[in-house]
């Protein structure tokens, strides 16, 4: 489903903020070894292109983490802010991030044969693993 809400949050200090309006109303959770690791556990995303705009941009650092992607976080707290594909200018925001928490619904996981055995979702998703996320 298409989203046409726009939703606003901000990083735990407030410095920078950030307006969106994600593809849709989907939660997609990422179970790769660099968002694991980065997060300590799945990252919960938010998917954006365009329409997407941050407030403090000088508060961002940007950390080229493949070289197909970075991510961003607050210089001064740390809050991840997002995942950008570089060359697709695609972004995934961390969905607690933004407000409205009751907006999303969890559809799909990522990295499905990274995940970890020590915890699953009851939510019935549609599942892909590391080698069809990098073959599309």
């Amino acid at each position: 489903m298409e989203s046409r809400t726009e939703h606003r949050g901000a990083c735990l200090c407030g410095a920078v903020g950030v307006i969106a309006k994600p593809t849709s109303d989907k939660v997609v959770l990422c179970h790769c070894k660099m968002c694991r690791q980065w997060g300590g556990g799945p990252m919960f995303a938010a998917e954006c292109e365009q329409a997407l705009t941050f407030e403090g941009e000088e508060h961002i650092a940007r950390f080229q983490s493949s070289t197909f992607a970075e991510r961003g976080f607050c210089k001064i707290c740390g809050t991840h802010l997002f995942f950008r594909y570089i060359e697709k200018n695609h972004y995934a925001l961390p969905v607690g991030l933004l407000e409205d928490s009751e907006a999303w619904t969890l559809s799909g996981q990522i990295f499905i044969d990274r995940k970890p055995s020590f915890f699953s979702f009851a939510e019935k998703t549609e599942n892909l693993t590391e080698d069809e996320v990098l073959n599309r």
